[in-house]
Parts: C-alpha cells; sequence; structure tokens
C-alpha cells in the first residue's frame, strides 16, 4: 500500500512539474509581446471588412478581357499540381535511401533520414522566395518550391510505407532467384504503390493551400489578386477571392478523400 501510494505521488508531482513548466512558458511568451493598443480607427475597418466579406463581387469570377476569379484558381490548382508531381517522383529514391527494412548500415538509413528532415526544415515560403531569385516571379518558382518543400514529406511518408511492407513476397522470390532488380518490381512496388499514391493525394491537397498562399509573394496563383486586393483595400473582391478558394480546397477535400478510400 505504502509503494503503492509513493507511486501516485511520485506520477502526480511529474505531472503538476510538467504543467507547470508549460504555464511559464506560455507566461513568459507573452510577456515578450509588445502590445501598442489598439487603433481609433479598428472599428471602422473590420466594419468595411464584414462589409465586403459579405458582400462579395460576383462580377470577378469571370472576365472575359482579363485576370478574374476562375483562372487564378486554376493557376492555383495547375501549381499545386505540378508539384506534387515534382515531388512525388523524385522524393522515391529518397524514401529508399531513408527506408530501414533494405539490409543497408544504420549511418545509411539515418543519412537519409536526416537528408529528409533537412528538406523539410525550410518552409513554402521561404522556398518560393529563393526560386523567385532563381527563375524570377510567377507560377514557375511556385511549382518550384512546392515540389522541393514536399520532397521531405513525402519521402518520409513513403520510407514508413517501405518499411512497414510484407516481406513474404520479397523473400519468396529471392529463395526462387530473383535478383534485387525483379524483387522490387514484382514483390515490393505493387505493395507500396497504394500507399504512394494516396500519399500523394493527401500532399496534394496541402499543396493547394499552400499555392493559394505562395501568390502572395508573387509566386503565381491566386495569392497575387489577393494581395493586390488588400492593398486597394477592395474588400469585395477580397471577399469572392477568399469564397472560391474555400469552394475550390473543399470541392478538391471531398474528391481526393474518395480516392484514397478506394486506393487503401
Amino acid at each position: 500500500m505504502t509503494d503503492t501510494l509513493k507511486k501516485n505521488v511520485g506520477t502526480r508531482i511529474r505531472h503538476w512539474s510538467v504543467t507547470l513548466f508549460f504555464v511559464i512558458i506560455c507566461v513568459w511568451a507573452f510577456t515578450g509581446i509588445e502590445f501598442t493598443g489598439i487603433k481609433e480607427t479598428a472599428g471602422q475597418v473590420s466594419k468595411a471588412i464584414l462589409r465586403g466579406l459579405l458582400n462579395p463581387d460576383w462580377g470577378y469570377v469571370y472576365l472575359p478581357e482579363g485576370e478574374d476569379l476562375l483562372r487564378g484558381l486554376l493557376e492555383t490548382a495547375a501549381i499545386a499540381v505540378l508539384g506534387t508531381f515534382i515531388s512525388a517522383v523524385l522524393c522515391v529514391p529518397f524514401a529508399f535511401w531513408a527506408a530501414s527494412n533494405k539490409g543497408k548500415g544504420r549511418w545509411a538509413t539515418s543519412s537519409g533520414k536526416f537528408m529528409l528532415s533537412l528538406i523539410r526544415t525550410f518552409p513554402e515560403v521561404v522556398m518560393a522566395i529563393i526560386f523567385i531569385k532563381a527563375v524570377g516571379p510567377g507560377s514557375y518558382a511556385g511549382a518550384l518550391a512546392l515540389g522541393v518543400h514536399s520532397i521531405g514529406m513525402l519521402g518520409k511518408l513513403y520510407s514508413e510505407a517501405i518499411e512497414n511492407l510484407d516481406r513474404g513476397p520479397r523473400e519468396a522470390l529471392i529463395a526462387c532467384g530473383a535478383n534485387k532488380l525483379q524483387t522490387l518490381w514484382f514483390a515490393v512496388i505493387p505493395q507500396v504503390l497504394p500507399d504512394f499514391f494516396s500519399f500523394a493525394l493527401y500532399r496534394f491537397e496541402i499543396n493547394i493551400r499552400s499555392a493559394a498562399i505562395l501568390g502572395v509573394i508573387g509566386a503565381g496563383g491566386i495569392g497575387t489578386p489577393l494581395i493586390f486586393a488588400l492593398d486597394a483595400r477592395s474588400w469585395n473582391r477580397v471577399g469572392i477571392i477568399l469564397l472560391g478558394v474555400v469552394v475550390m480546397v473543399t470541392i478538391i477535400d471531398l474528391i481526393s478523400g474518395y480516392i484514397r478510400r478506394r486506393l487503401v
């Protein structure tokens, strides 16, 4: 009974210590924020934003003579598709490099996982800024930024799928005298391919949202007219752009979710 009581007391002390630690961290973080007060025009600006969002500019949905909402959303989707395709192809060798069940040494697997973690360290916005400096502003820079950044996460998911595959078919082919290429083609790829497609679709859903943001810094997509509308305080146009993004993301999530349920 005494041992049980001591164990309960020790557990409570650990829980309270962790809670107190996080409280101290939160208090320290908030004390470093400088609050200069609310501006006098905050109420007026908030009302203007709300009116614009509730009364979107429906005329911007389609403009025959120039850029409009539909063209911006189509460009955003194209950036996400190309970026996802680039990452889905380029991350495959990284995934096999980082997988730990392929008979490699621990140093090889660790170096592959470190490389994927290093790629994931740089956000899409940083990648987009780098590619804008290299190839210029526009959709090309946005697609390259999404493609390179997504290699880190997709490669990690792919490597986990490779590690979790059933070794039975591979061992059976090896016992029959199959070489490495044959075991890879007939035992490994058929097992991991559905997971690869599912993870790529999941990443495509994320890239759609990211592509809408990258346009704010000049990497193409619907974010470019959005930042122009925000600078001009054209809240009606901001409202229709945000509404279009919500509709596009919702439709793509539904379609992607249905396809992924059929694959896995």
